[in-house]
């Protein structure tokens, strides 16, 4: 095993560092991947050849799919990824083949509040330190060709047809109805809104243009939930970048963008091959945001995956909301789309006690709040608070039975949790309707820490799932966000702004489509609520959902409406994480780190 177990638990970067990683190679044999298939990238990760694996196996049936999600989380996180990765290593433990996918992290909150998220404690993805900063150039790449296309957008309208064209502006780009936005993969709201071109013709012209945090981006959609370099290729053709001054769509086609687009991701598509402190393969691929975008790693990661490994646990971001909601209409969809048959068949809720007590009242810990605020109302055992904020959690469980699939909970179970508190969670996630209830204490024992979860979750894969979409490829749009808002955050109604309104009636004109389907859709919001106000706890009633616009991501094939405020590209916290970022001179390890 890499990683020898001592008590107190230490740091998250001290583990990764006292770890004995496998070769990559010893890691590529366990994930059954022939040596033809794989890349090394350095020492101890590799880019798969998905193609050949695909390829190999098409006959071969999928594995199990198991998602782990979380109930509505506080800022912190509840201990999704630690909770996923501690079961895979819990199935490994029973001899069972078994492969984790999860998501790249993004610099922005592992430089901001959340850290890497490569779990925790002795239920890490390694090396850490690799895979939470530059990993294998996926981002980078995703962040080169996203900009790109923004920087042909602004020459395209400075320049003419030909060199010495005094007819600027070919084709006949609006400026101010420009839809791609420049990205950078750090938080940095200063760069929210922005004039470009100052300082004369010769710098282009000026206009208010605005940036992304890079995995909030189209094109990061686009490289998870691509299936193949031929799907890639058409995707990056059809994306909509802006619209000319008579309403016409501008797509990186017109642009002449997307060959040079596709290029640039030749290699990201491919997935990353790492190992968790125990020792078993994990691919860690795609980083769409869960709140903007679809929130989960990339199709093609699950796909190999499910050909390799009999079980493939896999992370859904933020609540069963956002990320579960989006893996069943956004990846899964797609993925039938291109031929591909894919559905959970069990679902893990991650649950802890300390966010329980907060939606039963006991304290409201917000963004960029320090815990210590907070800190003894969440230590201390309460249980009135605990039983009223388990609404949140049966709402939830609710939800994820609405997809068809047997639903398992997961308790978090920190230091500070009692024995009473453990057992009324077990109790009422149980009467909500979960197949099984486990606490989960992977953060301290990795693998052993899980196998209660385990068991529980091999009982639940005994029950057949029965696949439900909450609506039809063909849905209208407006519908499918009415059933959203109604179904799913258990809203009234919708309230659309006058913008949104006027968005729905153009693309109901343009009618754009993906592989010949209506557009599915993909609803923003925050993840601190299960409706849109962050404010919002437990199990928000009697309110309507406001949509105060609509974009359209072609390429990704989803409309997303937003509902509510909240930026695309996220601020720095008055302490950053990275305050604690360092490197060693002498041994050039980093330090500070965490996930």
């Amino acid at each position: 095993m890499p990683v020898k177990k001592r008590y107190p638990v230490p740091p998250d970067y001290v583990v990764a560092e006292e770890a004995e990683l496998l070769p990559i190679s010893e890691v590529a044999k366990k994930a059954r991947l022939l040596e033809d298939e794989w890349e090394p990238y350095g020492r101890y990760m590799a880019k798969v050849d998905y193609a050949k694996v695909l390829k190999r196996l098409k006959d071969k049936p999928n594995g199990k799919i198991i998602t782990v999600t979380a109930m509505t989380p506080t800022p912190l996180g509840e201990g999704k990824t630690v909770t996923a990765f501690g079961l895979g290593q819990a199935l490994v433990q029973k001899k069972l083949n078994v492969i984790n996918t999860f998501r790249e992290p993004s610099k922005g909150p592992v430089f901001g509040i959340k850290g890497s998220a490569c779990g925790g404690g002795y239920s890490l993805a390694l090396p850490m330190a690799n895979i939470s900063l530059m990993f294998t150039g996926d981002i980078p790449a995703v962040e080169a060709a996203h900009n790109l296309c923004a920087a042909a957008i602004d020459a395209s309208i400075l320049h003419g047809k030909e060199p010495g064209d005094v007819h600027r502006n070919p084709l006949n780009i609006d400026p101010m109805n420009i839809t791609w936005p420049y990205c950078v993969d750090c938080n940095a709201r200063a760069l929210r809104d922005v004039i470009i071109g100052l300082g004369g013709i010769a710098n282009g012209y000026p206009r208010l243009a605005h940036y992304d945090i890079t995995v909030a981006t189209e094109t990061a959609a686009i490289l998870a939930l691509t299936t193949g370099l031929k799907d890639l290729r058409e995707r990056l053709r059809r994306v909509v970048v802006a619209y000319t001054y008579d309403g016409k769509p501008v797509t990186a086609h017109d642009l002449g963008a997307d060959g040079a687009m596709t290029a640039l991701l030749v290699d990201a598509i491919k997935p990353n091959l790492v190992q968790s402190t125990e020792g078993h393969p994990m691919f860690c691929h795609g980083f769409p945001f869960a709140n903007v975008a679809h929130g989960n790693n990339s199709i093609l990661a699950d796909l190999v995956a499910l050909k390799l490994a009999d079980y493939m646990v896999t992370e859904n971001g933020f609540g069963v909301e956002c990320g579960y909601i989006k893996f069943c209409e956004v990846v899964c969809r797609e993925a039938r789309w291109a031929g591909y048959n894919i559905w959970p068949d069990c679902c893990v809720i991650v649950a802890s006690i300390r966010a329980l007590k907060q939606h039963g009242g006991a304290f409201h810990l917000r963004p960029g709040m320090l815990y210590s605020k907070v800190k003894e109302a969440a230590d201390t055992e309460n249980l009135p608070a605990l039983e009223k904020g388990c609404e949140n959690l049966a709402r939830n469980i609710e939800i994820a039975r609405m997809t068809g699939v047997p639903v398992v909970v997961a308790i978090n179970r920190f230091t500070t949790d009692t024995d009473r508190e453990v057992e009324l969670v077990r109790k009422k996630a149980l009467e909500a309707g979960a197949i099984g209830a486990a606490v989960s204490e992977a953060w301290a024992k990795g693998g052993e820490g899980a196998m209660e979860l385990a068991d529980a979750v091999l009982k639940a894969l005994k029950t057949p799932r029965k696949p439900q979409a909450l609506y039809e490829d063909d849905t209208p749009t407006k519908e499918k966000i009415e059933l959203f808002a109604t179904k799913i955050f258990l809203a009234d109604g919708v309230e659309y702004t006058p913008e949104a309104q006027d968005k729905l009636k153009l693309f109901e004109k343009l009618d754009f489509r993906a592989d010949g389907h209506r557009l599915t859709v993909n609803m923003a919001k925050t993840h601190l609520s299960l409706a849109h106000d962050l404010n919002m706890l437990n199990v928000p009633r009697n309110y309507k959902l406001p949509i105060r616009d609509i974009r359209a991501s072609v390429g990704a094939g989803f409309y997303y409406p937003l509902c509510g405020v909240f930026p695309t590209m996220p601020g720095l916290p008055t302490k950053p994480a990275f305050l604690a970022v360092d490197v060693d001179p002498e041994t050039g390890k980093i330090k500070g780190l965490i996930s």
